[in-house]
């Protein structure tokens, strides 16, 4: 059981690795690539956007899911 909590934090830290911990591999593989490209494509400003993103994502699916 995943805790939502726990995949926001897990994400938030390093994109896509919330994912991972609720078992959606191929999600957290995408928020792994992206997000770093888009740091350094857009300065700094999309990164924080995919950062926020990835957590959010994480944690709703941790909690509609239990």
């Amino acid at each position: 059981m995943s805790k939502p909590g726990t995949a926001a934090v897990l994400s938030f830290v390093i994109p896509g690795v919330g994912q991972f911990y609720n078992g959606k591999f191929l999600r957290g593989l995408f928020w792994l690539i992206v997000t770093p490209g888009l740091w350094i494509g857009s300065g700094g400003f999309v990164g924080w956007v995919c950062h926020l993103a990835a957590a959010y994502t994480a944690y709703s699916w941790a909690k509609d899911h239990p």
